[in-house]
C-alpha cells in the first residue's frame, strides 16, 4: 500500500520514533497529522511540508478536549485513514520503591490515552468505511522484564484492547489493526522515563544508545502498516530473542528475567532502597 495522499495521524510526533514516522511519511506524499505536547517542535516537522500537513498538540490525557480534536482531524480532509497512537512514557524503578501515582500515570498515558482517542475515532472510520489503526506497544507489551513492572503493565494492557478491538472491527468493517512492539530504539525514551518518585530519570541506557536508528525503526513500521501486519516487531539481538523464547520456552526466558531481578536487588541492596538502579546492558546485535 502507498501511503501517497493518504490522511495519518501520528501521536507523539515531535520526536522520536514518532518524528521518524513523520518524516517518512511527509517523504512519500502523505498529509499528516501532527499531535504532541510541544507545538514548537511539532512545527519544526511539519516546516518541511506545510501544505499537507496539520498541527494538533495536545496533552492525549486531556480526554475532556478529544470530541473537538478529532472533528477538527476529521475536518482538515475529510477522513482520517490511519491513526498512530506513538505517544508514551517508560519507567526505570523496582516496584519495592514505586508510588502508586506512578503507577497511575503510566497506565493513563500508555494505556487509556490511546484507547481514549481510538475510541473517539473509530465510529467516524466504520462510517467512512474502511482505515487503520495502529498503536505503539513494546517488546515489554509482551515479554514482563524488571524496572517495568508499570510500562509492562500498561503495555501489555494495550496489546490486549488493539488484539480485541482487531476481532471486532477487522472482517467487520474492513478497518485494520496493527501493535507495534519496539525493542531499544534510540530516543529519549529511558531519559524520560519516570523513577519511582515519579521524577524523570534524567540518564539513558546503554541498550537505548546502542538500539536501532529511528529512521530505520519507521521504516520497518511502514513497511509492516503498508502490508496490514498485525504484529509489527522492531527488535534485535537480545530483544527479538525474548520474544520468541515467551513463545518457545516461557521457562527459560523467566529463568532469565529472574536473574536480573536478583542482581537488581542486590544492587539496591547495596545502594539502600530508593536508589536510582540501571538495567544490565545486553548485546542488542
Amino acid at each position: 500500500m502507498s501511503f501517497t495522499s493518504k490522511v495519518v495521524w501520528i501521536t507523539g510526533a515531535s520526536s522520536g520514533i514518532g518524528e521518524a514516522l513523520a518524516n517518512a511519511l511527509l517523504a512519500q506524499g502523505a498529509q499528516v497529522i501532527l499531535s504532541g505536547r510541544r507545538a514548537d517542535a511539532l512545527q519544526a516537522v511539519a516546516a518541511q511540508a506545510p501544505e499537507r500537513t496539520l498541527v494538533l498538540p495536545f496533552e492525549t490525557t486531556d480526554y475532556e478536549r478529544l470530541p473537538d480534536l478529532v472533528e477538527q482531524a476529521w475536518n482538515w480532509r475529510g477522513r482520517v485513514d490511519l491513526l498512530i497512537n506513538n505517544a508514551g512514557i517508560s519507567q526505570r524503578s523496582l516496584a519495592l520503591d514505586t508510588a502508586f501515582e506512578v503507577y497511575r500515570r503510566l497506565i493513563d498515558v500508555d494505556y487509556l490515552a490511546p484507547l481514549a482517542l481510538t475510541q473517539e475515532l473509530l465510529p467516524r472510520m466504520v462510517e467512512q468505511g474502511g482505515g487503520q489503526l495502529a498503536v505503539v506497544s513494546s517488546v515489554a507489551g509482551k515479554v514482563g522484564t524488571a524496572l517495568r513492572t508499570g510500562y509492562c503493565g500498561a503495555k501489555h494492557a494495550v496489546v490486549g484492547y488493539f488484539e480485541a478491538l482487531r476481532a471486532e472491527v477487522e472482517e467487520a468493517y474492513g478497518i485494520g489493526v496493527s501493535v507495534i512492539l519496539p525493542g531499544s530504539v534510540r530516543t529519549a525514551i529511558a531519559l524520560n522515563a519516570l523513577e519511582g518518585s515519579g521524577t524523570a530519570r534524567g540518564r539513558s541506557d546503554t541498550n537505548i544508545d546502542n538500539g536501532i536508528d529511528p529512521v530505520a525503526a519507521a521504516q520497518t513500521i511502514l513497511d509492516g502498516l503498508s502490508a496490514r501486519q498485525h504484529d509489527i516487531v522492531v527488535a534485535e539481538g537480545m530483544e527479538l530473542g525474548a520474544l520468541q523464547l515467551r513463545v518457545a520456552d516461557p521457562a527459560k526466558l523467566f529463568s532469565v528475567t529472574a536473574k536480573e531481578g536478583a542482581r537488581l536487588a542486590k544492587v539496591r541492596a547495596e545502594l539502600g532502597a530508593g536508589a536510582s538502579v540501571d538495567p544490565l546492558a545486553v548485546n542488542q546485535q
